[in-house]
């Protein structure tokens, strides 16, 4: 959220949860089966709405904003599992409110839902090819709202502002797809620590070329690697001696990722120095075995929406814990991203599905994040408790070729003026930068 907005937002941090020392979820965590080699992509689909003008109470807004709004009245629709509202110009904010009502298949309608507006913290830097994309529109944060089959939504206008809205303002609804397996009975998690195994092609090519870093493609998930696993896996152990052991990762194929969707090939940075933690903004209201079916709805809406040219974030952990491949190209691999506008350069983005301004996020994801960094900033040599600079791409906190200092382990709202991860999750942040150290065997 902008600067100003951001300041207005008081956010407890207290009722900070204890970080659990175990490597794996505790026991009883739900872990989303992976999805069966034999199982066709999921097709999914997009339902883009023009917005109409609509008639709003005028004891509900003020002046002229009332007359200027646009939405859409209650309708039946396509299934669909997830909302966001985009616009044509990427560059053209939406000063106003989002709010978006569903029924659920088969059931009744819900309450009205805030939808995210301030979504532009998130993208490529402006100087990158994918920030130049013709593609890219203007994008509220995506909204999970469950299987639903109906849809009211109103876009109110600031006061103040004209009362503009941006042009073109449509309505996306996705269908994420049914993938075999998503409903499928969890692994148990004590299982899933037993099954380390010394063969791993995504580390041994951290030394390869570009081309060759991604994951086997018929891999579901990478299966987690003790320590000393990890490092005899490394030709310079010696020279990195302090990495933290690499977790079980599902992969792109194991969530059911359609590769269809994205540009082809693989775009990297040199090396990376920063990780920044965002939440996704998408909601709480899903399950841990639904995380497969929401992360193929932001990614569709990334790609089909956005106009991104793949999944946004490197990284992605759901409230139970479980950690996914994020965008294509090798999860051993600095992937340059679209997470952080102006410090995607050198960085990874890990997004923690759900939204954390009010909520405390569960400690299995807290301690997900500090595995994921203990291992992957401990490819790299850097220290999760230490400081580290970045040169800025642009944006609205610091600009273009300014050099940034950032804790290594760094909330979006350190690079962006935005309330992103929110203040509970980033309030966490300490605790997942000692908890890394500790991981990678440091004091």
């Amino acid at each position: 959220m902008r600067a100003n907005l951001a300041s207005s937002i008081a956010v407890s941090c207290a009722a900070v949860l204890a970080l659990p020392l175990a490597l794996t979820a505790p026991a009883g965590a739900a872990t989303p089966a992976a999805v069966p080699p034999s199982a066709a992509e999921p097709a999914g689909s997009t339902q883009s709405l023009p917005l109409e003008p609509l008639a709003v109470p005028r004891d509900r807004v003020l002046g002229s904003a009332a007359g200027a709004a646009r939405g859409l009245t209650r309708r039946d629709v396509r299934p669909f599992s997830l909302v966001g509202v985009v616009w044509d110009d990427v560059h053209a904010p939406l000063h106003g409110t989002v709010q978006v009502r569903t029924r659920a298949t088969g059931g009744g309608w819900s309450d009205w839902q805030s939808v995210e507006t301030h979504n532009d913290e998130h993208g490529a830097d402006p100087g990158t090819a994918e920030g130049h994309s013709g593609a890219l529109h203007g994008s509220t944060a995506p909204l999970w709202v469950g299987d639903s089959d109906g849809v009211e939504l109103r876009v109110v206008p600031e006061e103040g502002r004209a009362a503009r809205l941006p042009e073109g303002l449509r309505l996306e609804l996705v269908d994420p797809g049914r993938a075999p397996g998503d409903a499928a009975a969890p692994a148990d998690p004590a299982a899933v620590a037993d099954r380390a195994a010394p063969a791993d092609r995504a580390i041994q090519a951290v030394r390869a070329p570009a081309a060759a870093a991604a994951a086997p493609s018929a891999a579901l998930e990478l299966p987690p690697l003790t320590r000393a696993q990890t490092l005899a896996q490394l030709p310079d152990a010696a020279a990195k001696p302090y990495i933290g052991p690499r977790p079980r990762i599902i992969t792109r194929k194991g969530w059911g990722a359609d590769e269809r969707l994205r540009e082809k090939g693989f775009v990297y940075t040199k090396t990376i120095k920063a990780v920044f933690v965002h939440h996704s903004a998408t909601g709480n209201r899903y399950t841990c075995a639904q995380a497969p079916s929401v992360l193929r709805a932001i990614y569709r809406y990334h790609v089909k929406s956005s106009g991104w040219r793949d999944f946004g974030y490197n990284f992605a952990v759901d409230k139970c814990g479980n950690l996914y491949e994020g965008r294509a190209g090798g999860v051993a691999k600095p992937v340059l991203g679209a997470h952080t506008m102006g410090f995607n350069n050198n960085s990874m983005g890990v997004a923690v599905l759900g939204t954390y301004g009010g909520t405390t996020p569960p400690a299995a994801a807290v301690n997900a994040v500090a595995r994921l960094t203990a291992w992957k900033l401990g490819l790299h040599g850097v220290n999760p408790k230490g400081k580290t600079y970045l040169t800025s791409g642009g944006g609205n906190l610091y600009k273009k070729g300014r050099k940034v200092r950032f804790n290594v382990i760094a909330g979006h709202r350190d690079g962006f003026a935005t309330e992103c991860p929110g203040g509970r999750l980033y309030g966490k942040l300490g605790t997942a930068r000692s908890a890394s150290a500790k991981y990678q065997g440091r004091r």
